[in-house]
């Protein structure tokens, strides 16, 4: 896998967090550093650790589904995509909890980075160096999350529906670009 696809793959997967970044420093009303600091490492530490998860996870089955393993990354990143932009076109949701408490922190990084779990898997049956890869992910994703606390603060939930369509939509096309290299071009 190319440098530019993991930086593709990164910022698609960090947009749920930064989407998420954006309602807490909109809660907040005026965020501070420690803020910004705080949904970077919680929401970057869990895209970074999920991936690793998901290759472990896929690494140990490789060998039984060598053989349909694109059409695995294609229907997971496709789902994870779908999900995104169905979220996005939702429309309104509840206004999000002020609190950066690990008690309210820990659910939303969880939950954000459950896709980057199903990425990870996908990182099994292709050409990835995981550590580079979630390296990456984890860097791309604190930066987003952090700068994410300070743009809701500064421009609302104006943002946030934009963030998750777009990151859905390219990971629905990482998702085809996968299965058609492999399906055209072996």
């Amino acid at each position: 896998m190319q440098l530019y696809e993991l930086l593709i793959i990164a910022v698609s997967l960090a947009m749920d967090a930064f989407a998420v970044s954006i309602c807490k420093g909109l809660s907040t009303g005026g965020p501070r550093l420690k803020h910004c600091l705080i949904c970077g490492l919680y929401f970057g530490g869990f895209q970074g650790l999920m991936p690793l998860a998901g290759w472990l996870l896929g690494v140990r089955f490789q060998e039984m589904i060598v053989a349909v393993d694109h059409w695995i990354a294609f229907g997971l990143l496709g789902i994870i995509g779908f999900n995104m932009v169905r979220e996005a076109l939702g429309g309104e949701e509840e206004r999000m909890d002020n609190s950066f408490t690990p008690r309210a922190m820990l659910p939303l990084a969880v939950a954000t980075s459950i896709d980057a779990l199903a990425v990870g898997v996908t990182f099994a049956f292709l050409k990835v160096d995981i550590i580079w890869a979630v390296s990456l992910i984890g860097v791309i994703t604190f930066a987003l999350s952090a700068a994410g606390v300070k743009v809701g603060a500064i421009f609302g939930g104006k943002f946030r529906s934009k963030a998750e369509l777009a990151g859905g939509a390219v990971l629905i096309l990482m998702g085809l670009k996968i299965l058609l290299e492999h399906t055209l071009l072996a």
